[in-house]
């Protein structure tokens, strides 16, 4: 893919660390310019367009929450005053806690949603303009086996992917015929590192006896599909959902 997205731009948001950062790196290889994203760890999301940078490519950190509209619409500003456009989105970021249904509150509920379903909202019109008035753009969701069932103590999050595949499929036939394709992937276990969250982590190496292939995934290996989708050689793949699983049954 060296080089095959040179005069583009894309926004990946959650991309400090994990398959964010790797879908980062992906298309910044493909010399893709790229525009960092995290809400929190900014010295992570600084760190991951430098290296992007070195790749040979313009790239700048722009933090903030994209479950906030008026965030969003400031970090879509600055991205359009600094490259004109952006025309790559892969909707990565997503929170995932476990809550029992009934000790769930409206809360939660809300900011589960806004991060992991909203956003895509929110940066889907942010960017979409300018893909449509150029006749070519990607977006690529990043959904996860919570968007093919459901998880007892996570409704909440599953409720957001399950939105998430729904808005792809509809973004799909709404602006397929703009030059634009809009897919989903559904990572299965992936070894990523989530040291705030030790239950995630637990859960996510406990899951190796279920996957065919004998090993959790890599996020390079999502980053791959990601490059496959927003290049050339992917533009016919259109309102899908990828399982990237290793044979996990779903």
């Amino acid at each position: 893919m060296t080089h095959q997205l040179s005069n583009h731009v894309a926004f990946v948001s959650g991309s400090g660390r994990n398959i964010g950062r790797a879908i980062a790196l992906e298309l910044a290889g493909a010399g893709c310019a790229v525009i960092t994203n995290g809400s929190s760890n900014h010295a992570a999301g600084e760190s991951v367009a430098e290296e992007c940078r070195a790749l040979g490519v313009d790239a700048m950190y722009l933090a903030g929450s994209v479950g906030e509209p008026n965030v969003v619409k400031d970090i879509a500003a600055r991205a359009l005053d600094h490259f004109g456009k952006v025309d790559i989105v892969v909707n990565n970021a997503a929170i995932r806690p476990a809550t029992p249904f009934l000790e769930l509150d409206e809360d939660e509920w809300a900011h589960v949603l806004g991060v992991n379903l909203h956003a895509h909202y929110y940066t889907s019109r942010a960017f979409l303009p300018a893909m449509v008035e150029q006749g070519w753009g990607r977006i690529v969701n990043i959904t996860g086996m919570n968007a093919i069932h459901g998880y007892a103590g996570r409704a909440h999050v599953s409720v957001s992917k399950h939105g998430a595949w729904g808005m792809t499929k509809a973004l799909a036939k709404e602006f397929g015929p703009r030059g634009i394709t809009v897919n989903a992937i559904s990572p299965g276990p992936i070894g990523t590192d989530h040291p705030d969250d030790p239950d995630m982590q637990a859960h996510i190496e406990e899951q190796v006896t279920r996957i065919p292939v004998g090993r959790l995934g890599k996020p390079q290996e999502i980053a791959a599909l990601a490059g496959f989708l927003c290049s050339d050689g992917g533009a016919f793949v259109n309102a899908q959902m990828i399982a990237c699983n290793g044979g996990t049954q779903t």
